[in-house]
């Protein structure tokens, strides 16, 4: 089915039957509640993105167990949120918080792989550059200077690589 298929049979049906049906996607779908949420629901705003948080945290640091450190899975929460929000500061919370999380996770568990310090160098970088594309250096350029410094004992040439992001775009 195509949007336009879409479009002419809702067209012929009553605002109320509209009404019921987008009700029902509310309660099927995560991703339609989670929008819905966020467009209509100023308090309950900042739960999305607890619920988002709690997904890249539980990739790391589960309540039981050890941590998978599925980045896909946690990445993918990112992107997802990114399609839900246009929140920039809950958007840069999210980045942000996925490589904090990244860093803890090697401090606590010793050194990863090369693929595993990839991700957190090209999530970092994107961080870095949406930060300052959304103006919002004073919010984050301390919790971004925290992880460079985090990784000082880091393998990889990770420090040195998150460094370098670091003093290119926020640095003084």
């Amino acid at each position: 089915m195509k949007v336009n298929d879409l479009k002419r049979n809702l067209k012929g049906s009553s605002k109320e039957e509209l009404v019921k049906e987008i009700v029902e996607l509310f309660k099927k779908n995560s991703f339609v509640k989670d929008y819905y949420i966020l467009k209509y629901d100023a308090e309950s705003n900042s739960s999305v993105l607890d619920k988002h948080k709690d997904i890249v945290e539980n990739e790391f640091f589960p309540k039981r167990g050890y941590g998978k450190a599925r980045l896909s899975v946690a990445k993918k929460s990112i992107t997802e949120f990114k399609k839900l929000s246009q929140d920039k500061i809950q958007l840069a919370e999210l980045m942000v918080f996925y490589v904090e999380m990244g860093v803890k996770f090697t401090d606590c568990y010793g050194d990863i792989d090369e693929p595993f310090y990839l991700s957190m160098e090209s999530m970092y970088d994107k961080a870095v550059k949406f930060i300052i594309s959304a103006r919002l250096e004073y919010m984050f350029n301390q919790r971004c200077l925290e992880i460079v410094n985090d990784t000082a004992s880091m393998g990889w040439g990770f420090h040195d690589q998150l460094r370098e992001i670091y003093y290119e775009h926020l640095g003084e």
